[in-house]
């Protein structure tokens, strides 16, 4: 059971303050009457977009928005950015008309009730479309009282805006049960039996309509002085306290709320939301703190695909705290029929991140950043390198984080991390000193080089198979301001471009690290290479990058001085939206030989692939023991990454061309999942030792839809 104020939007009042108050007092939802050409009263939307910044809970309605007034197209693309900047606590109770005299004084229009009906129900239709944001296609609509010739939709809003309706009529209870999600009538005009009546009809036109009547929320003005005997006999679900008497919301709120909140009539997901679950899980089991997203709730859309690959998840849970990833382990537990993914940012190059009809844990929401000490930081797997890079600058910090800032922390740091510091600082996994780690068992481990020191060790390479990992505390780099260039050179001898670019990274000073990417060479082709040098100083910047910039000719140059958290600052805030299922191919390899270059190119001009990428590591990174960390081949001094269409078609090619030619693989960027690819990534010492590991930490294989290192 919910409960709400109705306050009065009056100019000569304080209806923000009691609209704070409701919410202190523990409310659900605050209203506001809406009667635009009433001059002693604010503007209704007016003050809902005050109010939503005023408070920080409680959601928002107008009590109700007399819809002759208010544009339906106009009003369902407000309610969505309201309903954004809010944080999803808007609700649309909309209302037919009534005071025709004043409607039609303000420039309404005046409508007989059968009229009144037919508008209302083309404006539910017209905001549903607009709300319909998952649709890229215009929206049309042609009806007898609005039209929208070709409206674009969106915003999406933050969750399912319901529309409910303020009536009384037998039609416009019937709309109702046809086409809205709830009746928010006031119990001095309708009464008790009349309450009911109206329910009864409501739940005949649903049924009728194919609806479950459960769907439809009953809200219901009331006033001070009704009865508690008779508020617990009402069929509603939401009861609407209509006062502006702070002391009349304070009884209400301690004497009334606490006995009928005991009647836990909390109303469920919708039955269409319930129709799109998938087989094989346990809906109606998912703990309370997973925050879950079923395929049918509006934030799925938001959470369904990664940077590059679609999906359709049956489940996505969202943790806070470690707790909570404790809780949704157990339940994916339970579920070991369906595939489960971790999920951090969403980045997911690999496809482990998201499945078909399974669980995706995301932890996105642990995000947090801390600095801890001298060059000592603590952050979640959830946050992401630029907001990393961001809280670090003003200390003149800077921590190695691949070269993406809308990568998230945990997917990187627990295979690898090679960034754009790498050939100076290493692999983001070298600055790792303590870890968070909730195993499969739900057992929530800290481990170190002194505590769990074998888990310590594969969680830096191999981390995905192991747990997943809430907490990670580093140490940091001073890394001030640093030359990054973006050059663009002649691309049509490929095989040349590569060995050349191979030879002028290593003989490189190691403040120098960068990367190649090229295409399919056609006319006019041409290759960009990426670079970021360790230092401010101009000429320093400049001797450092002619050697690369001269492997061809340059047709184009940029190259800036700016702090690390401006080469990082280059991912908006857009939700994921990435289609179909690209495919990857990935291997570590230490020089670029002719032989290589030429193979290189010859997948190139095939076509199957599309994106073709070499990244700077050694320096650094080959400094380390290769037994030292999980994370094996640190002899290479390039990372080579493909991306095709076909999966079939590239691993025919890069097996034949390419694959000879590779000493190790980094798996983030492999969606090749046949086993000799696990061979590729670890050698025969750390394979076994991990193979190990993995049947002591996650016996039963937990965490198996990744590149699984149970026994083949």
């Amino acid at each position: 059971m919910e409960f709400g104020t109705s306050i009065t939007p009056a100019n000569g009042g304080d209806p923000v303050a009691l609209a704070r108050r409701s919410e202190e007092l523990g409310f659900d939802l605050v209203t506001f009457q809406d009667h635009p050409y009433q001059p002693r009263f604010h503007d209704t939307w007016t003050l809902l977009a005050w109010v939503a910044g005023r408070t920080e809970r409680i959601r928002l309605a107008g009590n109700v928005l007399n819809l002759p007034l208010r544009e339906p197209a106009v009003l369902a693309r407000s309610a969505a950015s309201l309903d954004l900047l809010s944080g999803g606590r808007l609700e649309l109770a909309l209302g037919a008309g009534g005071f025709w005299d004043a409607i039609e004084a303000m420039g309404g229009p005046r409508r007989e009730p059968r009229e009144a009906v037919e508008a209302t129900e083309e404006a539910i239709e017209i905001i549903r479309g607009m709300l319909d944001a998952g649709n890229q296609t215009p929206f049309r609509y042609r009806g007898r009282h609005y039209q929208v010739p070709n409206a674009q939709r969106g915003p999406l809003p933050a969750h399912n805006i319901p529309l409910w309706l303020g009536a009384l009529g037998p039609r416009m209870l019937r709309l109702i049960g046809r086409k809205a999600d709830g009746w928010l009538p006031s119990l001095g005009r309708v009464g008790v039996d009349g309450l009911r009546a109206g329910n009864k009809l409501i739940d005949e036109a649903a049924e009728a309509a194919g609806r479950d009547p459960s769907d439809i929320r009953r809200l219901v003005n009331v006033t001070p002085d009704v009865p508690l005997e008779i508020l617990q006999t009402l069929e509603a679900d939401t009861l609407i306290l209509y006062t502006d008497d702070v002391s009349e919301m304070e009884r209400f709120a301690a004497e009334v709320m606490p006995v009928l909140r005991a009647t836990n009539r909390r109303p469920t997901r919708p039955s269409w939301v319930r129709a799109k679950r998938r087989d094989g899980i346990d809906y109606d089991g998912v703990p309370a703190s997973a925050d879950a997203v079923e395929p049918g709730d509006i934030d799925f859309p938001r959470l369904r695909s990664t940077y590059l690959r679609g999906g359709n998840p049956g489940i996505v849970l969202r943790p806070r705290t470690t707790g909570d990833v404790v809780e949704a382990l157990a339940f994916a537990r339970r579920h070991r029929n369906v595939p489960l993914g971790i999920r951090s940012a969403g980045h997911g190059v690999s496809g482990r991140s998201t499945n078909d009809g399974g669980i995706v844990l995301s932890v996105a929401r642990l995000d947090h950043v801390e600095i801890v000490g001298d060059r000592r930081i603590r952050v979640g797997p959830g946050a992401r390198w630029a907001d990393i890079a961001r809280a670090l600058a003003p200390h003149g910090w800077a921590l190695t984080s691949g070269d993406y800032g809308g990568v998230g922390v945990g997917g990187l740091t627990t295979a690898g991390g090679i960034g754009w510091l790498a050939r100076k600082h290493g692999l983001t996994l070298d600055h790792l000193r303590s870890a968070e780690v909730v195993l499969a068992s739900g057992q929530v481990v800290r481990v170190d080089a002194a505590h769990s020191p074998e888990l310590f060790w594969a969680i830096r390479g191999a981390g995905a198979n192991f747990g997943v990992v809430t907490d990670f505390e580093f140490d940091v780099d001073e890394v001030g301001d640093v030359g990054f260039a973006q050059l663009a050179v002649d691309g049509s001898d490929p095989a040349g471009v590569l060995e050349r670019f191979g030879a002028a990274v290593e003989a490189a000073p190691r403040d120098l690290t960068a990367e190649l990417i090229m295409s399919r060479p056609r006319p006019g082709a041409y290759a960009t290479i990426l670079a970021v040098v360790d230092s401010d100083d101009p000429e320093t910047i400049v001797s450092q990058l002619e050697p690369v910039a001269s492997i061809a000719p340059l047709l184009d140059q940029r190259v800036v001085i700016t702090p690390y958290a401006g080469v990082m600052a280059n991912a908006g805030d857009a939700d994921h939206d990435g289609q179909g299922e690209p495919a990857a191919r990935s291997g570590l390899i230490e020089h670029l030989t002719p032989e290589f270059s030429a193979a290189a190119e010859e997948l190139l001009r095939s076509g199957a692939v599309h994106f073709f990428q070499l990244r700077s590591v050694g320096g650094a990174v080959a400094d380390v023991d290769p037994m030292a960390t999980a994370y094996a081949n640190r002899a290479a001094n390039f990372s080579v990454t493909a991306l095709g269409g076909s999966q079939h078609r590239l691993d025919a090619l890069w097996d034949r061309l390419l694959q000879p030619h590779f000493t190790g693989s980094y798996l983030n960027f492999d969606t090749d999942r046949r086993p000799e690819r696990l061979r590729d990534a670890w050698p025969p010492e750390h394979l076994a030792r991990l193979r190990d590991l993995k049947r002591r930490y996650d016996p039963d294989g937990l965490f198996r839809d990744n590149f699984y290192l149970g026994d083949s």
